[in-house]
């Protein structure tokens, strides 16, 4: 078995992002699973290429994709992902679309092949504070869900995909206080995550 994870890297004005420090902080074989571990760039165009390349070459049995949604307070598992990108904010690369398509011609979504509710059953009975989430938004980590679950359908393959967004950890919080989340607690989550696929 094998699973590719990503985190992305710090946008925002941020110096981390904790879902990448989660990602990292993983062994390389979790339950057996090799783990592939790739940050991804807060990059529209950036994902768009790396993901494809990524999924095809890898063939993996998973792709769990993690992401930081800010102001949310607890660990939220993607239900759908949309064919929009859209952003008041730029992203690293200083593009800023506006109601543009992930890929011409694709569908207008893809439902998440994960089971969210089993993952968020087991972060839950960790003592983790998690639920659904029915909005990737339409920042990168959507199109990057998007992206996902798009080469996968277009290529035939039977790679299961999702997406899980965690809050802000505590240092991030320590300028200005809103939700945040340890990151010891963000590191068990995605573990826990990749465990519950496994199983």
């Amino acid at each position: 078995m094998k699973v590719l994870v990503t985190g992305f890297e710090p946008f925002g004005g941020e110096k981390i992002n904790p879902s990448w420090e989660a990602v990292r902080s993983l062994p390389d074989e979790l339950a057996g699973a090799t783990l592939v571990k790739v940050q991804l760039p807060v990059s529209f165009n950036g994902v768009r290429e790396l993901l494809p390349r990524l999924i095809v070459r890898e063939k993996p049995d998973f792709v769990l994709l993690t992401g930081q949604a800010g102001g949310r307070p607890n660990v939220t598992v993607e239900r759908v992902a949309i064919n929009v990108m859209d952003s008041e904010m730029p992203d690293n690369d200083g593009f800023r679309p506006e109601d543009e398509p992930v890929f011409e011609g694709a569908p207008s979504a893809y439902f998440a092949t994960i089971p969210i509710k089993h993952v968020v059953k087991t972060l839950r009975g960790a003592g983790i504070p998690a639920g659904v989430s029915n909005t990737a938004g339409t920042y990168v980590c959507n199109t990057a869900m998007f992206t996902a679950l798009h080469t996968i359908d277009v290529a035939g393959m039977e790679t299961k995909a999702g997406f899980i967004h965690m809050p802000f950890n505590h240092e991030q919080a320590l300028e200005k206080p809103r939700p945040s989340m340890a990151q010891e607690t963000i590191n068990r989550a995605i573990e826990l995550s990749i465990r519950s696929l496994l199983e």
